[in-house]
């Protein structure tokens, strides 16, 4: 797979990349990042989520996920840094990390064939779905007694979601929401198993040739804005309130998720 820039709604292009469209995918990624770094600082969750639901808007789906592998790794791992308490975190869902990575393995390499229109209706789906799962009351609490059989079912909606579209983060929460875990332990869950699926994701990536040299690139450049929009969302967290910033960024992302339905259905 070469290097590529997609324009909304055409074909896919057959030509060499141009210098313009290095340049164009770097603007776009760049503002598509600090936007979802700022979502993530704001909110906690969403980067890959905002940042390849805007990099679709010019770019195919395949560059985009690509573009958000490095960013993922990166803010993932600082999170769990900071958030401390590693080894208890690996020990509470080892379960979940390792169906995880099997799951996110074994959908990058079967679907590695899906056209960009299927991948579009997908990601689509999935971020509307994010939002569904967002919303408090929806998930049920489950006895501790089947958290292990949860976390194999969570894990296996997770892998295959984000094998296909790098965005787990529904499953993810659902899970999460069962447990009825604090804050703190979101955000140690969220960024461990966040970071634990974008590992097989990149190197599936990688191997399937879906990750070039220059994508690699511009996906490592990527990390800066994702952490400078982060450290602006932490601080207009402090300002806003926490229920209004999250419902007016679900009504976001349902438009967003709209918008990728509807591209799939007139694409080309």
């Amino acid at each position: 797979m070469t290097f590529q820039v997609t324009c909304a709604g055409a074909p896919d292009a057959t030509a060499g990349p141009t210098p313009l469209d290095y340049i164009t995918t770097l603007f776009v990624a760049s503002a598509a990042f600090l936007f979802a770094g700022a979502v993530k600082g704001l909110a906690g969750i969403g980067m890959p989520t905002a940042a390849i639901a805007l990099m679709t808007l010019l770019l195919d789906p395949r560059t985009a996920i690509a573009l958000v592998l490095f960013p993922m790794i990166g803010s993932n791992a600082w999170q769990v840094y900071r958030a401390g308490e590693l080894a208890r975190t690996m020990r509470r869902y080892a379960v979940f990390a390792a169906v995880l990575l099997a799951g996110v393995t074994a959908t990058a390499f079967a679907t590695q064939d899906t056209g960009d229109r299927a991948l579009l209706a997908i990601l689509g789906l999935v971020i509307l779905f994010f939002v569904a799962v967002s919303w408090r009351g929806l998930v049920p609490p489950l006895a501790a007694r089947f958290d292990r059989a949860a976390q194999v079912g969570f894990g296996l909606l997770a892998g295959v979601v984000g094998g296909m579209t790098a965005g787990w983060g529904a499953p993810l929460a659902m899970y999460l929401a069962t447990k009825q875990v604090d804050k703190d332990e979101f955000v140690r869950a969220t960024g461990f198993l966040i970071f634990v699926g974008s590992l097989p994701l990149c190197l599936a990536y990688i191997q399937l040739g879906f990750m070039t040299g220059p994508l690699a690139g511009v996906s490592a450049a990527m990390l800066v804005p994702t952490l400078i929009g982060f450290s602006m969302g932490e601080v207009f967290r402090k300002r806003l309130s926490g229920i209004a910033f999250r419902n007016a960024l679900l009504i976001v992302f349902v438009f967003m998720g709209l918008n990728l339905i509807r591209r799939a259905i007139w694409y080309g």
